[in-house]
């Protein structure tokens, strides 16, 4: 009989840190920080006594405009000092920071406006920071969530901070909010304790050399998201040691200057998505990593979404001449719910990779085993454990699974059943005493065609090389045409307007990759212009999202963004401020 799929990490040893200020005061005493690099490479430092000194100083200031321990403090900024200020500054107040989502699809505001007011709400935000540049499209999700202390900018605080608050006062333990990624539902506002992300970030820690000081990170990973805010800027705070910041934007325009990066802070460690990793090689030409040495980077990390293993090969493959070592790249898997890690990989080992269950054609990579403190089962429908190499629900249990969800006890239940997290992903434990987690994708996406289950991604990757299409840009969801009793499969694609190639070519490769790949030829092909998929604040494509709107006939293509539009949004972002100072 097979054994029980359930694996438990190593003992977790205890924080350093009763809390995120305790950490940074501490590595406030070294010389170590953070370095900003802009899109013509050049550097602004900012060491951790620095960012300590200006936090304290947003914290006062805070203060005086009326903020309490406890209170929630939104924060929609770009990555740069701001962002520390108003993150930290909040955490020395006492108040929780919420870290959200800048407007980047700039054709899409008003689906911004609206997502973003319901998450202010959610979380009953008091007063959202900002800056004079984003906070100029602000005005409108300000009128429609109407925070008590409305909309403040960052710099204009700390800048005129009278004092310092020395140490916090915590109205509780609770340290930050962060929201799901809404993947398959509306975000849910994450309740993480001081104890819940130290935890998180000394089980990451406990891969890196303790105390050494030459462990450096990279990364161009958004601060709103848990990779980016936990994975990279708290573990290199609580570590210490320095880490390089990137925009996010700066990265999706131009991949190289993250390797270029990497090579020139001789970085040891830098965590992407998948997606990143594709990026880069379709991306990167080999000029433009000219003198570009990757032997530094010990640490690859790649999660936060489906990992493809030929991406994998492919990237060591290609980066190699350029000093990449495969052993390298270290598959993780994590969620909001648990801070952020929940299994890894062992470092400098090649991906393990085995065939789906239940007759698919891919092939998955291992995310590991449960890092320090945390447990992993797989279960049944009926909560049940089920045995090793049955598919199952991923559940989770450890110090750095949350409390529950701000205010929403009733999700809260449904998630969490006896300190058991339900990730709402499928996934089995390999057979034998070295078992490794695998991925099958969100239960929730599951397609189910003549009674048979399967992952999206089986579809989805099949479309991968086809010319015309946009790589990454699709999306396979199951429905039940007009006329049918069961499922069909419908595929949803973003066409790459460089490519000149009709539709219908187009649609018959789609048609015959899918059907010559995976045995199952879709139903209908629609294909769509770019950017008409809907994503999540990470980019993630939401599939049943792109379903809803497709069936409600409201799936279109965002917005052309023009100079006069911008101008236009300025105008209406002013007048709905200047209405919330009226009323």
């Amino acid at each position: 009989m097979s054994a029980l799929a359930h694996l438990r990490g190593p003992a977790l040893a205890p924080p350093r840190h009763a809390t995120i200020c305790a950490a940074l005061d501490e590595a406030a005493r070294g010389s170590l920080g953070l370095t900003f690099i802009d899109g013509r490479e050049d550097e602004l430092s900012l060491p951790y006594a620095a960012l300590a000194r200006r936090a304290r100083a947003a914290a006062w200031a805070l203060a005086d405009k009326g903020v309490l321990p406890g209170d929630r403090v939104a924060i929609i900024l770009p990555t740069g000092v701001g962002f520390m200020d108003a993150f930290f500054g909040a955490l020395y107040a006492g108040a929780v920071p919420v870290p959200l989502y800048p407007p980047v699809r700039l054709g899409r505001l008003d689906e911004y406006h609206a997502r973003t007011a319901s998450l202010l709400r959610a979380c009953g935000a008091k007063l959202l920071l900002t800056d004079s540049r984003v906070g100029r499209l602000l005005g409108r999700t300000v009128e429609m969530a109407r925070p008590a202390l409305g909309a403040l900018q960052i710099n204009a605080l700390v800048e005129k901070a009278r004092g310092e608050l020395a140490l916090p006062a915590l109205g509780s333990d609770l340290a930050l909010i962060q929201f799901s990624s809404g993947t398959t539902v509306d975000p849910k506002p994450v309740a993480l304790t001081h104890a819940n992300v130290l935890a998180n970030v000394a089980a990451i820690d406990s891969f890196i050399p303790p105390g050494d000081a030459s462990q450096s990170g990279v990364s161009w990973l958004p601060l709103y998201h848990d990779m980016g805010l936990i994975g990279c800027l708290l573990e290199a705070v609580v570590h210490p040691g320095p880490l390089a910041l990137l925009p996010p934007e700066l990265f999706l325009a131009r991949p190289a200057l993250w390797l270029r990066a990497i090579s020139k802070k001789k970085a040891t460690i830098s965590v992407a998505p998948n997606f990143a990793f594709g990026l880069c090689l379709k991306r990167i030409r080999d000029e433009d990593l000219a003198g570009v040495d990757l032997s530094s980077w010990k640490l690859a990390l790649n999660g936060a979404e489906p990992i493809s293993p030929l991406v994998l090969h492919r990237f060591a493959e290609r980066f190699a001449k350029f000093g990449f070592d495969e052993r390298a790249l270290t598959p993780v898997y994590g969620l909001s719910e648990a801070s952020l890690a929940v299994t890894f990989c062992p470092p400098w080992r090649a991906a393990r990779t085995t065939r789906a269950p239940g007759g698919e054609t891919r092939d998955l990579v291992s995310v590991g085993v449960p890092v320090p403190g945390a447990e992993v089962r797989i279960a049944g429908e009926d909560g049940a454990t089920l045995p090793q190499g049955a598919v199952g629900r991923v559940l989770v249990r450890g110090p750095s699974v949350m409390h529950g969800y701000f205010g929403r006890p009733e999700a809260t239940a449904q998630a969490v059943h006896a300190g058991w997290l339900d990730t709402g992903d499928l996934g089995f434990i390999t057979e034998g005493a070295d078992g490794e987690l695998f991925l099958c994708g969100r239960a929730k996406d599951l397609v189910i065609l003549r009674g048979r289950n399967h992952a999206p991604h089986e579809f989805e990757e099949a479309l991968d090389g086809i010319a015309g299409l946009r790589a990454g840009c699709a999306v396979a969801v199951g429905t039940v045409p007009d006329g049918a009793d069961s499922e069909s499969l419908l595929l949803l694609a973003e066409r790459d307007e460089a490519a000149a190639r009709p539709d219908p070519a187009i649609t018959d490769e789609v048609m015959g990759r899918v059907a010559e790949r995976t045995g199952i030829r879709p139903h209908a092909v629609h294909l769509l212009a770019p950017g008409t998929l809907p994503r999540t604040s990470s980019g993630k494509l939401r599939r049943g999202e792109a379903l809803r709107l497709l069936l409600a006939g409201e799936l279109r293509p965002p917005k052309d963004v023009t100079v006069l539009g911008l101008l236009g949004e300025t105008g209406r972002s002013l007048a709905a401020y200047a209405r919330v100072k009226l009323s």
